[in-house]
């Protein structure tokens, strides 16, 4: 068992790696070639990297993919990807090229409201605190001027300050529960700052203005964002499904409704479901330089706002036109952040023509629809091993560390055989006598 160290954060790159290899590593050489693999070789973007976050020793890699032919609002776009799983891309791919040829996406923003709390306890009476709260709440906005004043020249600002009693939950637990419009910024930093002067505020006008104890826990955004919504919607006649591997339109649509049907009613079921979604959802996400664990968080509770974990996903065949569409929350920024920084964020972004957070927000949510359209396709015809298994048949392959000419050969006898670990290990065997 190795020791603890001390001040490893102190420590320079090379002598934090330097103490990794001589304790966790038997061949130091080989783990040390792996790690200086990875390095960038210009220095400078090397040093960008490295001041993302504490701690650096090198890269890690994800594969930066596109998916074409999306036609949102009667607009292409090419879809950044950023994802490591076989067969996201090349799903969401297959489907864009679906439904541009029977109308496309539609998208709209509905809402782009985002909250911050300030969290506190408060041991008096919940009226004399109401009182007090309506006093201050214009002093709790005036003195955010200075943090405020650039977002409201552009349009933002706070929207709202209201304070919530939550004591019936937890003893003497009240909110000061704010809402906010950050424009083209997710706007963690500017709505944790105002939430920060909000407490600062609130805490020294309460000392001579109530009786009794007010203590601040703590302020922080929500990363829940039930008003920041966006929805996206495919639809066509029944009949029009009909495709190269959609010979039966109608029974087509009629189970791809009851899969969906299935996921809204059975939990179990709708959190692969929503997987599935979010495959979609978190490769733009990072591509776009974007936080997908809170983009994450919110969906999942959004999925989880009813009572019970449901899909976010909803299909309908009325008077013979086959809808699907989503809704979810998605809390974006296009402005601040890595959005400045990372150089393939940038590059994502000019892919996508430079969108403002609402345009980034529909091409989000388009991409979750169509990577759910693709995976219920698959699962209600072929049944999803067979595409999926085909894309992953390369990462097999580069686990037996097969040759290009052995790859071509298995690649071609794959084209005719289910691809199975096992048989892709029975098929080298065999090539390799």
């Amino acid at each position: 068992m190795p020791n603890a160290i001390s001040g490893f954060s102190k420590l320079s790159k090379s002598e934090k790696i330097e103490w990794l290899l001589n304790t966790y590593f038997t061949d130091k050489d080989k783990a040390w070639t792996l790690v200086k693999q990875y390095w960038n070789t210009d220095n400078k973007l090397q040093k960008l990297h490295d001041e993302f976050i504490e701690n650096t020793i090198t890269n890690y890699y994800l594969p930066l993919g596109v998916a074409p032919n999306f036609s949102i609002n009667n607009r292409l776009y090419t879809i950044p990807m950023a994802i490591e799983e076989s067969s996201v891309v090349a799903a969401a791919s297959k489907a864009a090229k679906f439904w541009k040829d029977r109308g496309g996406f539609k998208a709209e923003v509905i809402s782009t409201e985002k909250i911050g709390q300030v969290h506190f306890t408060y041991n008096g009476n919940f009226e004399e605190l109401n009182r007090f709260f309506e006093t201050v709440k214009p002093k709790l906005i005036s003195e955010t001027q200075d943090i405020t004043k650039n977002m409201q020249r552009r349009g933002g600002g706070i929207l709202d300050i209201q304070l919530r009693n939550k004591s019936n939950a937890l003893k003497n637990y009240y909110q000061l529960h704010a809402t906010f419009e950050t424009l083209d910024a997710m706007g963690a930093n500017f709505i944790n700052s105002c939430l920060e002067q909000f407490a600062k505020t609130f805490k020294a006008e309460a000392k001579t203005a109530l009786v009794g104890d007010l203590d601040i826990v703590m302020c922080i955004l929500s990363n829940y964002v039930p008003n920041c919504l966006v929805r996206a919607e495919v639809s066509c006649k029944v009949e029009d499904l009909k495709s190269k591997d959609i010979s039966n339109p109608e029974l087509f649509a009629k189970k791809f409704k009851q899969a969906v049907n299935i996921a809204e009613v059975e939990p179990y079921r709708a959190v692969t479901h929503n997987k599935g979604i979010m495959n979609g959802i978190d490769a733009v996400i990072l591509a776009t330089g974007n936080d997908f664990r809170a983009v994450e968080a919110g969906v999942h509770a959004y999925a989880s706002k009813d009572g019970t974990y449901t899909s976010l996903t909803h299909c309908t065949i009325d008077n013979s036109i086959f809808k699907f569409w989503i809704e979810i929350p998605l809390a974006l920024g296009t402005v601040g952040g890595l959005t400045s920084l990372h150089p393939l964020v940038k590059f994502s972004l000019e892919l996508l023509e430079n969108p403002t957070a609402k345009e980034l927000m529909k091409i989000v949510a388009v991409a979750g629809l169509a990577q759910n359209f693709g995976a219920l396709k698959s699962l209600t015809t072929t049944g999803i091993q067979e595409g999926h298994m085909k894309m992953h048949l390369m990462n097999i392959l580069n686990q037996f560390e097969a040759t290009s000419e052995e790859k071509t050969k298995l690649v071609e006898h794959f084209k005719t055989n289910t691809v199975t670990h096992s048989a892709v290990a029975e098929a080298i065997e065999n090539i390799r006598g």
